[in-house]
């Protein structure tokens, strides 16, 4: 009975901590700070990327889905990242790159580790409330406008894909 008790009360545990929502603050590409608490009531997708990786073309497309859908509330925040060495050196270069490229003006965190040990807080409440962690660059995962993680995507769907673009509309106004 006791064995019954304890198992029911993790169970009920484990959910509760899967239904929390996410934080954390990021240093940002620009300088100052990017706090995930300072958009709810926001949806966000938050976007793990690299500027010499297969994907980063990628970027076209999350600026695009940024400046159709933030009118409608939508935050798209890119986290570059040298988890998978595919990063520039620095954060400066990673800027540049960015704008002369893909003409970026969506929010973007300075260079962030996602996944391991030293990965950003973030990211290690992810793993734990879902059990996702980026396997690649260009992996993305959906807030709801309450903080709460409603979808994850690897670098395979692109930012445009009907799939993750419906999971999108849900949340939206």
């Amino acid at each position: 009975m006791i064995r019954l008790f304890v198992l029911t009360a993790l169970i009920l545990l484990g959910r509760a901590v899967q239904a929390a929502p996410l934080s954390g603050e990021f240093a940002s590409i620009d300088g100052g700070t990017f706090a995930i608490e300072d958009w709810r009531g926001q949806p966000v997708l938050v976007v793990n990327t690299a500027s010499d990786c297969g994907f980063t073309g990628q970027y076209a497309a999350l600026q695009k889905v940024y400046e159709i859908y933030s009118e409608r509330g939508l935050v798209v925040l890119a986290v570059p990242s040298d988890s998978f060495n595919q990063e520039l050196g620095s954060a400066a270069e990673v800027k540049e790159f960015c704008e002369l490229n893909y003409d970026l003006t969506l929010p973007m965190t300075d260079i962030t580790p996602v996944k391991g040990a030293d990965a950003h807080p973030f990211y290690l409440a992810v793993a734990t409330q879902t059990g996702f962690v980026p396997r690649w660059n260009f992996n993305k995962i959906l807030l709801d406008s309450d903080g709460e993680v409603v979808a994850t995507f690897g670098a395979n769907i692109k930012p445009e894909s009907p799939k993750l673009l419906r999971q999108v509309e849900r949340l939206l106004p």
